[in-house]
């Protein structure tokens, strides 16, 4: 019987990379994933993965930016499979190559926000009412080293990630009587955005390989999708409020 047998998870942002990591990593544990992505066809392309690997998914299209796409999404997934048990918040945006503060127009920032900081809280409160339906629920929700260190060039990305770790901590404390648990991941991690920056500034991705103490940047799927599961099971069942650096080891220096 694997870890989430007889979850039902909710994965956002989960058309590609670390989303779809995710959901494949959660689904061979046995849960049964919403996905949702501003791409459909990617979604629905995660969604063909899972099952050909026996699990069970179903893919929406949304903007995460919008409430109403968020519940949307999830309200589909609780009618599919019953229910909801875990909320992966991982969609995010930021403008690549990254602009730094005085190249901001408003919209761009917030933008930024909206896709990252605003998902999450919408997502968050939309899963509430379903997760005290169940007695108990797991939200796993996305930060970065862009906010811990304070990236050049990353001022809305670093403002929204270190926007949803306050959020998280509140959430864990909020609802930890409700017996919802809430968790932070910082992951480094072979992204369509990694791959990207590795494109864009070869010597800089090299250079940060290098100061990680395992020299290798993390896998989707084997590495970030497992800490996930990790925090959604009942091996995590007295875990909340935390940041999991996901990341090689290269936290230790910050």
């Amino acid at each position: 019987m694997g870890k989430l047998e007889g979850r039902i998870a909710f994965v956002t942002g989960a058309g590609r990379g670390v989303g779809r990591g995710i959901a494949l990593a959660m689904a061979a544990e046995g849960a049964q994933i919403g996905l949702v992505d501003i791409a459909g066809d990617a979604a629905r392309e995660t969604a063909a993965l899972v099952e050909k690997e026996g699990g069970e998914a179903v893919a929406f299209e949304g903007d995460v930016a919008s409430r109403a796409d968020c519940a949307s999404a999830i309200e589909g997934t609780v009618t599919a499979f019953g229910g909801l048990d875990i909320l992966v918040n991982n969609a995010a945006w930021t403008p690549t190559p990254g602009l730094r503060l005085m190249e901001f127009d408003d919209a761009t920032f917030g933008r930024v926000l909206e896709t990252n900081l605003w998902a999450t809280f919408y997502c968050m409160q939309i899963a509430h009412p379903h997760f005290i339906e169940r007695g108990r629920g797991a939200i796993i929700n996305f930060a970065s080293g862009s906010g811990t260190i304070g990236n050049e060039a990353q001022g809305a990305y670093a403002a929204a990630k270190e926007g949803i770790r306050g959020l998280s901590r509140t959430a864990s404390r909020e609802w930890g009587p409700e017996s919802i648990r809430v968790n932070i991941v910082c992951p480094f991690a072979n992204s369509p955005g990694m791959i990207d920056w590795a494109n864009l500034d070869p010597e800089g991705h090299a250079a940060a390989i290098q100061q990680i103490p395992l020299r290798r940047v993390g896998d989707c799927r084997d590495d970030i999708g497992r800490v996930c599961v990790f925090l959604a099971s009942d091996d995590a069942d007295y875990v909340t409020g935390q940041t999991m650096w996901v990341d090689g080891g290269s936290g230790s220096v910050r």
